[in-house]
């Protein structure tokens, strides 16, 4: 049978020591003037505490109104960036339209050197696939009086022919094609010779000529190349290019060289078709020969 331990105290008196406790302590903390035993307790538990509380508290207010901040901040980005964007499209169709005027002047001014000629304005929709435009279709065709071996202009001068015409649509060979040639002239001397398209010349910027006659007229770099009043295909006149090489021949009776076209072929995007070819040209004359 078990015994009660004699020395443990009942809860009641526990309770009343520490009460007389705290009231001994209270009282010396009140005669020291807040300097007691509970200060010092206070100082190293409690404040620390309290301070910790409320750092975290503000640490947790200021989070909040950081991340307030920080989503009005991504709503005024997407904003900006919105108009960003619009802005970008904007300056894009603006140099897009000004770029197109600046070719269109120069159509504008190619149409007023060559006057004489009817001609239609159209668009170049597809090539052949290479870095050069040496055969390439264009958006008008028959509907808009074109035809076959109508020559085609842009930049400066001259294009190419027309090969293939179709309602709404026409192939154009370019004089730097491979498989074209010309019969020009040096229009300072009105020396015949033969333009050759040359693809692997164009890498160098330039085209080739021949057969020009080697006699006292002097050919010199800048020259002007037109076609000639000869050629069977090419109204007589269209500017070709400037002369950038001559050389002797051999035979020391001709002479060759390269020529500078007045188009850029690397990008064409609009063009004028003379509507007029060279055959409507002889037979018009041939009509007004037998009229008289």
């Amino acid at each position: 049978m078990k015994t009660k331990n004699q020395s443990s105290l009942p809860s009641k008196y526990w309770l009343i020591i520490v009460i007389v406790i705290c009231v001994i302590l209270m009282g010396v903390e009140r005669i020291t003037g807040g300097n007691g035993p509970i200060s010092f307790v206070a100082n190293y538990t409690v404040i620390p505490m309290q301070k910790g509380i409320g750092y975290v508290g503000r640490y947790m207010s200021d989070l909040s109104d950081n991340f307030e901040t920080l989503q009005d901040m991504k709503k005024e980005n997407r904003k900006l960036q919105s108009k960003v964007d619009d802005l970008t499209i904007d300056n894009t169709r603006l140099r897009q339209d000004q770029y197109e005027l600046e070719r269109l002047r120069e159509l504008y001014k190619l149409d007023e050197n060559y006057s004489d000629y009817k001609k239609v304005g159209a668009h170049v929709i597809s090539n052949n696939g290479s870095n050069w435009f040496s055969d390439f279709t264009i958006d008008k065709g028959k509907k808009d009086g074109i035809k076959k071996n109508c020559n085609v202009l842009a930049g400066s001068g001259l294009v190419g022919i027309v090969t293939e015409v179709g309602p709404h649509y026409a192939r154009v060979r370019s004089i730097i094609d491979d498989e074209s040639n010309i019969s020009a002239m040096l229009l300072s001397t009105s020396d015949t010779c033969v333009v050759r398209g040359d693809l692997k010349q164009m890498e160098n910027g330039r085209i080739r000529f021949e057969k020009l006659a080697n006699n006292d007229n002097k050919i010199e770099v800048g020259e002007q190349v037109v076609t000639s009043h000869v050629s069977d295909r090419f109204l007589q006149g269209l500017f070709v290019g400037y002369v950038s090489e001559v050389k002797v021949d051999s035979n020391n009776l001709t002479r060759s060289g390269y020529i500078t076209p007045a188009v850029d072929f690397n990008k064409l995007q609009e063009v004028l078709v003379i509507t007029t070819t060279k055959d409507d040209l002889i037979k018009q004359e041939s009509a007004d020969t037998k009229g008289e």
